[in-house]
This record gives structure tokens, sequence and C-alpha cells, in this order.
């Protein structure tokens, strides 16, 4: 089981988003592997247990950055830091092994249905992580492609989870072991064949086009602020002072129809009556530059309670408050222990985010708007779900302005990993993204998922540029509910064959 296992591990670990050395296609070795030790196996358990102790392995090497936030701003002593990568990766691996076991039992299968059985399989999988326990649908099979566009067009049919369908039926047609004869692995070559000429394709042909199209330019700030004390309130004028500084630089060539600040970007509450939040609007007053920019808001109940959201809040260029013009979101799905605490008297840790008590989620999907521009906001680890950006552009959103704060992982992998993940949502809505972060990496992507422009991490930075405004949707989120449902339906085809059938031997 060894090569299987090795295969696995290289697979996830330079397939995956990392900072030294990123090789897309390897990743197809993640799920080849998993299979190779799923057929060979001599039982179920066997087979279960070879893929949970594969995976992890497989998702620590992609998730190592998880100690910096949990040490650092969660209080955590290192010798119990170091073992939350690990521990979240079993968590991941819980759904390798179930598909190392699934998997093994359909081991007679012929092997031109081994390979789509194996894809529905891994596409469910993936689409459950993004619901079980809130979700963490991390280093997806179609993110893993992030750098290379042409492999992700195919999501504009089909979706992130159906284009890994159709990597890891080509991956097991190719390298599942076993007398299986040349034609299926030639039928595996010949259908990343056709993901390449489909992609490639679509890159270069024009998107359709709506009367309603247009561009805008947008700018966007990156203030590039130590997270350990990013809420410390001597330095809130600094921060404001940052933001303007950085904005005005904007103004030296054409003015920016909109400026995008990041997730937080005023540590305060903005909507109380202070001199930080009006320097703000007569900034966006004075200029007649709308400001969208992030900050903690609450509200108050009629039992006195308070309830705190994250929230976006568009400034337009007359200075209003939000209030005033009625443009506003709050953050719907919230990070565990970053944003709320779950089981409270279980965890021995704080709360990642220091503010008073947990947010609570908004419920809004509209766009906030400014003269032509519909921005439907994705605050931070909201960009990467396929339904939340399809709830923005079902409710007229023309692009897509993600706001983040990735200062939590230092300098890691997970930036560039989060970009990717976000990546897949441009290519399902053929929605161009604006992204804003505190550190980096922010970002300019067109809407078939090419990145643009990209500032560096960790340093203050400005970018400018001419933005796609589109109206026309894609046939994936024309068929959202279709697409979707077919993965979920194969998916569930594939497991009760696994499991109402009898466990066959693997074969040699």
């Amino acid at each position: 089981m060894l090569p299987w296992a090795l295969a696995a591990v290289l697979g996830a670990w330079l397939g995956h988003a990392n900072l030294w050395l990123h090789l897309p296609a390897a990743v197809l070795l993640l799920p080849a592997g998993l299979a190779g030790l799923a057929l060979t196996a001599p039982a179920p358990r066997k087979a279960f247990a070879r893929g949970f102790w594969t995976g992890t392995a497989a998702f620590t090497g992609g998730l190592y950055w998880i100690v910096i936030p949990v040490h650092q701003y969660g209080g955590l002593p290192l010798y119990l830091a170091l073992p939350c990568p690990v521990l979240l990766a079993m968590y991941l691996a819980l759904f390798s092994g179930l598909f190392c076991l699934l998997l093994h039992r359909l081991a007679g299968l012929s092997p031109w249905l081994l390979g789509p059985a194996a894809g529905a399989l891994w596409a469910g999988l993936e689409m459950l992580r993004e619901w079980l326990f809130t979700g963490f649908p991390w280093l997806t099979m179609a993110s893993a492609f992030g750098s290379w566009p042409v492999m992700l067009q195919t999501a504009s049919l089909i979706g992130g989870a159906g284009l890994a369908l159709l990597l890891v039926w080509s991956a097991v047609w190719l390298g599942a072991p076993g007398r299986r004869g040349v034609p299926p692995r030639l039928a595996g070559a010949a259908l990343i064949a056709a993901l390449l000429l489909y992609g490639q394709q679509r890159l270069d042909a024009p998107l359709p086009d709506s009367p309603q199209d247009g561009t805008a330019l947008i700018g966007l700030a990156q203030g590039n602020f130590d997270q350990s004390i990013k809420w410390n309130k001597d330095i809130q004028a600094g921060t404001v002072d940052r933001y303007l500084s950085l904005s005005q630089g904007l103004l030296c060539g054409q003015r920016p129809d909109l400026v995008i600040w990041p997730e937080t970007a005023l540590p305060f509450y903005y909507q109380d009556p202070n001199d930080l939040g009006r320097l703000v609007r007569e900034f966006a007053r004075d200029t007649g530059m709308p400001v969208l920019t992030g900050a903690p808001a609450y509200l108050l109940d009629n039992r006195n309670d308070y309830k705190l959201y994250n929230r976006a809040y568009l400034i337009d260029g007359a200075g209003r408050t939000a209030a005033q013009a009625e443009q506003s979101y709050d953050k719907v799905h919230l990070v565990p222990f970053g944003e709320y605490m779950p089981l409270p008297d279980w965890v021995p840790m704080g709360k990642l985010v220091d503010s008073v008590g947990d947010f609570v989620p908004g419920r809004s999907p509209d766009p906030l708007r400014t003269g032509g521009i519909a921005a439907g906001v994705l605050i931070c680890y909201e960009a990467i779900y396929a339904d939340m950006a399809q709830e923005r552009v079902a409710a007229g959103a023309n692009v897509l302005a993600v706001i983040s704060n990735d200062a939590w992982f230092g300098l890691s992998s997970s930036p560039l990993q989060h970009l990717h993940l976000s990546l897949v949502r441009c290519v399902e809505q053929g929605r161009a993204m604006v992204r804003s972060t505190n550190t980096g990496i922010s970002a300019f992507v067109d809407a078939k998922g090419r990145i643009r422009e990209t500032t560096p991490l960790f340093r203050p930075a400005t970018l400018a540029r001419d933005v796609e405004l589109r109206h026309e949707t894609t046939f994936f989120h024309r068929h959202f509910s279709l697409m979707r449902g077919g993965v979920a339906a194969l998916a569930l085809l594939a497991a009760a064959a696994a499991l109402t059938g009898r466990a066959r031997a693997p074969r040699s």
C-alpha cells in the first residue's frame, strides 16, 4: 500500500496551493492513490483505515497554518496548538476514509463504471463537507487548479462539484490498479484533454453580452495592520488615516467609481457618532468616491440585549451614512472559533476575534449599489461557498466584492488557498471579483477566473482597474439546483450500490 499512500499524500501537498512548489495536475494523484488503497485492501474496514490515515497525512500538509491563529490569537499554548492541524485533517480524513470504504465495495465493477462511480462519490462527499457542522469545504479538487484557469472553465456548466466529479473520474480511469487494460486509461486521458480543450475554447471566446453590461473603475486599499494590535483603541485614528491616505493616492489618475476597504477595516462601531466615522464620510463626500468598508456593528433588541454583526457599509459619494442610504450587508456565514464559539464549555481556547460576545448572522444577500455597480458582498469565509455566490448573483449582483482579513494566518499558504477557492465562484457565476484584504492577497479577477492583478503579502498597497459589470448568467447559475441535485443524486446512487450490494473481493 505504500506507493499508493505516498502518491496520495504528495498529490495533496503539491497539487493544492502552497508557497513553495505548486503543481496543480499533481492533485489527481490524491484520488488515484486513495482508489489504489481502496481497491487493494483486503476488507472494507482496512479500506477505511487506509483512507483515513492517508487522508490525515495528506490534509495536515495543507492545513499546517492552523497553528498560527490558535496559538497567537486563540491563546492556546504551542504544545496544544501543534496538534490542531492534525485534528482538523482527521476530520477531513473521515471523508477520504468513507470514499475508500465505498469504493472498496464497488471493486467488482467494470473499469468503465468504476471511474464515474468514484467521481460521483468524491463530489458528493465534497458537497457534504460544505454543509456538515456548518461546513468546511477547504482544499477542494477544483480549487487546486486556481492557477490553471483553463481547467476551471467547465465549472461554468456544472459547478465546482461537477468538475471534481470529472477530475476524479479521469484520475481513477488513469491510475486505478489491476488489469484494467489500456482503453480505460486512454479514456481517462481523453477526458482530461476534453476539459482542457473546452477550457481553452471558452477562454478564447468572448462572453455573451447583455445590453446592461459595462465597466467601472474600482480601487482597493490594503492597510496591512498586525492582527495582534488591530483592535487596540490607541491605533484607531492611525488606521483610518492610513486608509484615507491610501485611497487619496488612487485619485492621482482618473477617480474610481468605488474604493473597497477590507473586512473590519474600521475597528470600531462606525454606526456610533464619532470623529473617525465623520472623517470617512467627509472623504467620500469631498472626493465623490464611494467607499465600501467593513466594520463591526450592533443592534439593541427589545430585551436590551446586544446583537453583534460583521458588517459591510457602502458610504456613497454624498457622504451619507449607511442608515441614510440603506446600504449595508451583515455577514451570513460566520466562522466558528473566529466569530462565535461552538461548545464554549468544552473547547479550552478563546475566540480569535477580540470583541465583546459572539457575532450573529445576517440575512439578506442583496447587493450594495452605487452608480451602475451592484456589488454582491462576500465577507471572508463566505467566498468559498457555491450557494452564497449563487444567491448574490440571483439577487442582482453584477460583480463580486470579497472583503477579508487573512492576517490571522501569517506568512503561510492559507491566503493563496483562500484566493484560489474564490476563483471557482467567478467561473461558476460568470462574475468578475474584486478582493480587498487587510494583509493580502488582494486581487482583481475576471469573470473567467483569471487573476489580473494582485498585491504582495504584508505590505500597504493600492490597486485600481476597470472591472466588467455583467448581467448575463452562466448555464450553471441558471440551472443551479439541477446541477447540484444531479451530482448529489449520482453520489447517492453510487453509495447505495456500495452499501446494499455484497462486498466483492478487490482485483489483484
